[in-house]
């Protein structure tokens, strides 16, 4: 035990344990930003703006600072999300030369599949819309939407007088003849076969399994389950249906 007394050994432990403490707030303290630290964040884009706005709504310490260019209201946040989600090389489907968003246009706006893919009721081929289609509506849009790279590619279509060359997501094999306007007037919708375009930002295949009745599966666009459909729906299953 030590002999040494209470007061001397107060002493020298003090300044052992403060250079402990003051260690500690140091480390502590390394991470926050001090006062000088806390400056707002610009936005260098009308979408970086709304993403500002709703960090700012969720956290009111979040400073931000949006120049009155970019203080705009279009494009609106929606848009430019979609516009994002299209884009994403990570999502499933192949790219597409513009970023499209279906879930944008045909879900929020509702825009019916025919405005686009005209003449589905009547040709055996539901084709894709022209830039002709596009720029009927985004011509008489804000200029700000050329913030959206898909909006300049689209400009720049109209310009050069060129047509978009979309990636083509569903296709049967040449051999099968499908026609559109047949099952557009037996009332099947679009979805059936190409998925909840209205839900989806970037378009691609949807699983869509159906069964046999001896229990074999079947994938969409296969000719079984194009078989087992009319099948179903009381369709014929002639061979001559599909194949002549």
């Amino acid at each position: 035990m030590s002999t040494l007394p209470r007061t001397r050994r107060f002493l020298i432990i003090s300044p052992i344990v403060a250079a402990l403490i003051g260690g500690t707030v140091f480390i502590l303290g390394a991470g926050t930003p001090s006062a000088s630290d806390d400056a707002a964040v610009v936005a260098s884009s009308i979408c970086e703006a709304h993403e500002l706005r709703a960090r700012a709504a969720e956290d009111p310490h979040f400073k931000i600072e949006i120049p009155d260019e970019f203080d705009q209201q279009f494009p609106s946040r929606d848009a430019c999300l979609s516009h994002e989600a299209a884009g994403d090389e990570e999502a499933p489907g192949p790219m597409q030369p513009i970023e499209f968003s279906h879930r944008h246009h045909a879900g929020s706006f509702q825009i019916d599949c025919q405005y686009c893919h005209s003449n589905t009721d009547v040709s055996p081929s539901a084709g894709v819309p022209s830039v002709e289609v596009c720029m009927g509506c985004h011509s008489q849009f804000s200029p700000a939407y050329d913030e959206l790279q898909g909006i300049q590619t689209l400009r720049e279509h109209w310009e050069q007088k060129k047509p978009i060359e979309w990636a083509q997501i569903h296709r049967v094999p040449e051999h099968v003849q499908f026609r559109h306007n047949r099952h557009f007037r037996a009332g099947v919708a679009c979805q059936t076969c190409h998925g909840p375009v209205e839900e989806l930002d970037k378009l691609y295949m949807t699983k869509d399994t159906k069964w046999w009745p001896w229990g074999l599966p079947t994938q969409k666009l296969e000719m079984g389950w194009c078989v087992q459909c009319h099948r179903q729906e009381g369709a014929s299953q002639d061979c001559n249906t599909c194949h002549y």
